[in-house]
């Protein structure tokens, strides 16, 4: 694909912003806000693409569950707020303000907010796949 500067780059992931020629500051609060997981998680927030990584700002409702996915990029995880409770690759593991959870590319995982309150979490992805993962079946 030819890189002009009338020719809008897109986004892996729908809905999420494509970082674009002479882009290079960001505002969560302002761009797109959509699903971490459409098809198995309810996070939500705002999601911003480059050429080799993918970063989202997300929250987890309380008392919602995302189910079991995959997907072939690795993600980090930052807590920012609250608690978060994961269960990677069958073990599970409680993340808490300031702690980074670390899921390898193609392994099982799922999570949810174990204290009744949002946490809010930032996610980075590198871009050889979209934001968005696969359910497992």
């Amino acid at each position: 694909m030819s890189n002009t500067d009338s020719e809008l780059l897109k986004a892996r992931t729908p809905g999420a912003h494509r970082a674009q020629k002479g882009e290079h500051i960001f505002n969560f609060s302002k761009i797109n806000q959509i699903l971490g997981g459409p098809e198995y998680s309810p996070v939500f927030g705002g999601c911003v693409e480059g050429d080799r990584m993918i970063v989202a700002l997300m929250t987890a409702p309380a008392g919602k569950v995302s189910e079991p996915h995959s997907h072939p990029n690795e993600q980090w995880i930052y807590v920012l707020e609250g608690e978060m409770e994961l269960i990677v690759d069958g073990i599970t593991h409680t993340a808490s303000q300031g702690e980074l959870i670390y899921i390898p590319a193609n392994t099982i995982h799922c999570g949810s907010t174990p204290n009744g309150k949002d946490a809010v979490f930032f996610t980075v992805k590198d871009a050889s796949h979209s934001l968005h993962g696969i359910k497992v079946k």
